[in-house]
């Protein structure tokens, strides 16, 4: 009997452990996401209530390059902060005249941003769990995920300029799946010691989170829009 007691496996943890440095890491960077999705849902908020007009392509992606650009240069100092701040709230603002739209094309419009918004929420929570459990090592992804968020990033600069609304709803959802992988891929960096600075960690999360929104609002609203 002791001996079956001693050589009877125990079944070991499928999380991964985390040293002191990388739980400092995600608890700043999930501090500093959550102050910015609401910091940013304030702005789109106000966009939406005094009925600002978006911006167009080319002003709202020199917006989001250029404070991208400004947040990796002073991600290193407290300046970063603001520069964060200023990058999200910029997106929200460009994300209020959407959802206008949205609330005023379809008769559920208001139905399609609360389950864009719940999708979002959901695999969010679900993805970064499940990066924190699993064993398995997803660094592989980052040169994939590169190549196909370009490549995806082009075609919807393609689909925009030429009007192709086939090519814009694959472009949705590429982005959607892109952003599933990228938010596994970053919260995994954290907790295996991969990304030390909370600053550009909440950034990616933040983009992801944004996009994977517009991503699901899209194909949401050519599948179950109602005029």
């Amino acid at each position: 009997m002791n001996e079956r007691l001693r050589t009877t496996s125990i079944p070991r943890s499928t999380s991964v452990e985390m040293d002191e440095s990388a739980r400092k890491v995600l608890r700043n960077t999930w501090n500093l996401l959550a102050m910015t999705l609401l910091f940013s849902a304030g702005m789109a908020l106000v966009a939406m209530a005094n009925n600002w007009p978006y911006p167009g392509v080319l002003l709202t992606l020199a917006g989001y390059f250029g404070l991208l650009f400004l947040t990796m240069a002073l991600r290193n100092s407290a300046w970063g902060l603001v520069s964060v701040f200023a990058l999200t709230g910029f997106m929200g603002m460009t994300l209020g005249p959407i959802v206008n739209s949205y609330l005023g094309l379809f008769s559920n419009g208001h139905q399609l941003v609360i389950a864009a918004m719940g999708s979002t929420a959901v695999a969010f929570v679900g993805l970064s769990g499940f990066a924190m459990v699993t064993k398995k090592d997803f660094s592989f992804m980052g040169p994939f995920l590169f190549v196909g968020i370009l490549t995806a990033f082009v075609a919807g600069l393609v689909a925009i300029f030429f009007q192709m609304s086939a090519l814009s709803l694959a472009v949705s959802a590429m982005f959607a799946l892109l952003m599933c992988g990228l938010i596994v891929f970053q919260t995994q960096q954290i907790v295996r010691g991969g990304e030390r600075n909370y600053i550009m960690a909440t950034v990616t999360l933040f983009v992801s989170i944004y996009n994977m929104f517009l991503s699901l609002l899209q194909l949401f609203g050519f599948f179950f829009g109602e005029d």
